[in-house]
């Protein structure tokens, strides 16, 4: 894919549809794969809770888990936005900060359907 800087325009796309499929499947969901794991690992210290690190955190700072969650998200999100506007030496390549934005709305959809099932029953 060639981006032109000075007119702001694709001017030759070069991934077709087929190779995009193999990208996500091969690298974009593994990645993905991986890193929730790593995080759960890391953060949640109790593999049968998947939310344990915000609720401690929410708990300690006394507000709702999504917003935690959301802190965090948007971190990686400010990080993507500084890659974006040319800031290219950061401490994370881009597409780990993509990936950890791609696991924490994951996360955050897992937290509206407990949520939403905790309030169904």
């Amino acid at each position: 894919m060639v981006y032109n800087n000075i007119t702001n325009n694709m001017e030759n796309i070069i991934m077709t549809t087929e190779e995009f499929k193999l990208l996500f499947d091969n690298e974009i969901m593994p990645s993905i794969g991986s890193m929730r794991e790593a995080g759960q690992k890391e953060y949640a210290h109790d593999f049968d809770e998947i939310f344990a690190n915000f609720n401690r955190i929410a708990t300690s700072l006394e507000c709702d888990r999504k917003k935690v969650l959301m802190t965090y998200l948007l971190k990686h999100v400010d990080g993507i936005n500084a890659f974006i506007n040319g800031h290219t030496s950061q401490r994370e390549d881009v597409t780990g900060r993509i990936t950890d934005c791609i696991v924490y709305l994951m996360l955050l959809w897992g937290m509206i359907k407990e949520e939403r099932e905790k309030n169904a029953g």
